[in-house]
Order: C-alpha cells, then structure tokens, then sequence
C-alpha cells in the first residue's frame, strides 16, 4: 500500500516537471562550466561546496579522475540521499543542473580547442579578474539553477541533512564547509594566496547568486501603527495604486485596540511612503524589513473591480 502511495507521489511529481526549467537549467549548467573551466580552474582558484571540492581533488588526482568526473561522484549521491528532504522534482531538477554542468566542463577542457591548461583564456594569470569574473559567472548560472526549480552544487541539501544533527544553522555549516574547504586547499597546495583569491570568488559568487534569485528590486514590507490610519491608506493607495492590509493589534501598556497597516513597496518607494505617511501623523510608528519574496494573489481583483482600500486583504507588490 506504501509503495503504491510513493508511486504516485512520483508519477504526480514528474506531471509537474516543466520543460522550460529544464531549458534554464541547460543554460544554467553551461553559464557555471563557463565561469569554472575558463577562470577558476586554469588558474587554481576554487569554487565553494562540492564545486570547490571536485576542483581540489581533480588537481591531486591523476588525469582520468577530470572535474566533471567528481561533480557527477560527489553531487549525484547527495542528491539522491536528500531526495526525501527535498522532493523528486528537486531532484531531477538538481541532478541535470550537475550533469549539464560536469557535460559542459569535459566539453570545454577536453574537446572544445580552447586552452585552459596554463592560464585563462580571457584573463590571463591576473588572480583578481579570474577570482571576480569566475565567481560573477559561476553565481550567474547557480542562481538561475535555483531560480528555476535546481541546484549546481549539493553543499545546501548536505547542509539540510547534517546542520540540525550538529545544532547549527544551514548558513553556519555552508559557512564552516567553505572554510574548511579553503584551508585544505593552502595546505595541500602550500600556498595561501589562491584559497585567500578564492574567498573573492565566493564573495562574489554569492552576491550574484542574490541578485539572480531575489532580484535588484528587492520589496520592503512596512508596519504602520497610526491613530489616522484611515488618511493614511488613502494617502498610501492614490500615490502607490496598490493595496494594503489592516491588522488588529492593541498596545502592551495602552491596552488601547489599534490597527496596523501592513504594505509591501519596492526600495525606492519606502522614503516617499515615510514623507507621507509622517505628513498626515508626525506621531505614526514605522517599522520596515526585506521581503524575500513575493506572490500576487489579487492580480484579478485589482485589474477588474478593486475595493475599497479599507477592505483589501491581501497586498500587492510593485516591481
């Protein structure tokens, strides 16, 4: 009876795999072998994760253990090993990125006639462009990876797995893998210059990675407690044409029974909401945070036949 449940969770699972993720993630895989093959690796620099790992090992073993020999070896297991955790569609996605990613490197330094033995192509032996430029591209394609449903490296599912037996958060393990990682490398490689050059290229693989998967335009959610709450969301939604949340709240030592407006803006909205909010109360209290993300559930509603800004519930993002 589990068996056939777990079926057709998997035949369920499988329906919901979208062909466009698996393009992104084509592309994705080739834009990450790109960035490694052609900056990172030809100059001994090393990505973060398992990526970092593969690098390592596939320059201290003989010749037929290749880079894209170890991303298949080290990724593939982990995924299969988190699939409960993470879901087969997850899975599949993840361990396509990797095989496109481990395809496109072997292509690259074994079969395209690129040199990437000695020195970068593009930049040369100069340290800090392959470190910026390898990490920029590697982000690129990993972020786009995530972005559309997989992964290029499995240090985060390995995280998932162990961070909780150990009693540390996923970024505090990432964090003490990478580390541990670049101080293998001084140490194997007797030099400190590429695992300090590599900490650059992972500084700016993961701002890119950011950028990829939460955008520029990252939106700020605002608390507004104010006793002119209906000026204020009037005021709010003519400038901003969008809606807002009231929430019931009551003060700790008031005890009096207040509302709070709850609105989500995009970063260059935030002073003007400030300006106008404060305009119509100087008293009005103001908290403001990152939004991750967000969904649009009254698209329809407010395109068709909006409601008074009073009764809207759910709010809506400018992007």
């Amino acid at each position: 009876m589990k068996r056939t449940h777990k079926l057709l969770k998997y035949k369920r699972a499988l329906k919901r795999l979208n062909p466009r993720n698996f393009l992104m993630l084509t592309i994705a895989g080739i834009i990450n072998a790109f960035g490694v093959t052609i900056f990172l690796s030809p100059v001994k620099l090393y990505d973060s994760g398992i990526s970092g790992t593969s690098m390592l090992l596939a320059q201290i073993t003989p010749d037929v253990w290749s880079l894209s020999v170890f991303l298949i070896l080290l990724n593939v297991p982990l995924f299969l090993y988190g699939l409960k955790k993470q879901g087969i569609t997850f899975t599949i996605y993840a361990i396509y990125s990797v095989a496109i990613y481990s395809l496109g490197a072997w292509l690259i330094t074994d079969v395209l006639p690129v040199d990437v033995s000695i020195a970068s192509p593009l930049a040369g032996e100069d340290l800090l462009l392959c470190a910026l430029f390898g990490g920029l591209i590697s982000g690129l394609g990993s972020g786009t990876a995530i972005r559309y449903g997989g992964a290029m490296d499995g240090i985060e599912v390995m995280a998932v797995i162990f961070a909780k037996r150990l009693g540390i958060t996923v970024g505090t393990f990432v964090m003490a893998y990478n580390i541990l990682l670049y101080i293998v490398c001084g140490f194997v490689m007797h030099s400190w210059i590429l695992p300090l050059y590599s900490i650059v290229t992972y500084m700016a693989a993961l701002k890119t990675v950011d950028f990829i998967v939460e955008g520029l335009d990252r939106s700020k959610a605002a608390l507004i407690v104010s006793a002119k709450q209906k000026e204020v969301c009037k005021a709010l939604s003519l400038e901003f044409e969008q809606g807002m949340t009231i929430l019931s709240a009551k003060g700790f030592y008031s005890g009096a029974d207040r509302n709070v407006i709850y609105i989500v803006l995009n970063r260059f909205q935030i002073s003007k909401m400030k300006t106008i909010v404060h305009n119509i109360d100087p008293a009005a209290y103001i908290t403001i945070s990152d939004v991750a993300d967000v969904f649009k559930m009254n698209q329809d509603v407010k395109n068709n036949s909006p409601k008074p800004v009073e009764q809207q519930t759910v709010p809506a993002a400018s992007k």
